[in-house]
């Protein structure tokens, strides 16, 4: 029977979630909302897709 190693997911960094980054600029408008505009795009955060979401991966030792 073959022994499963435990790695912490590179992908992640065992933190199971990759947070949404937010990009903001003066020059471009993103969506309005009311009266108001947001200037900054939002990537929703994610779970990782390398190790669905649990933080490491498992490798045969």
């Amino acid at each position: 029977m073959t022994e499963m190693k435990k790695k912490v997911c590179p992908a992640c960094g065992g933190k199971k979630v990759i947070k949404g980054e937010c990009v903001c600029d003066m020059e471009w408008r993103g969506s309005q909302k009311g009266d108001d505009w947001e200037d900054c795009q939002c990537t929703p955060d994610q779970t990782c897709k390398e190790c669905h979401g649990k933080g490491y991966i498992e490798e045969a030792k």
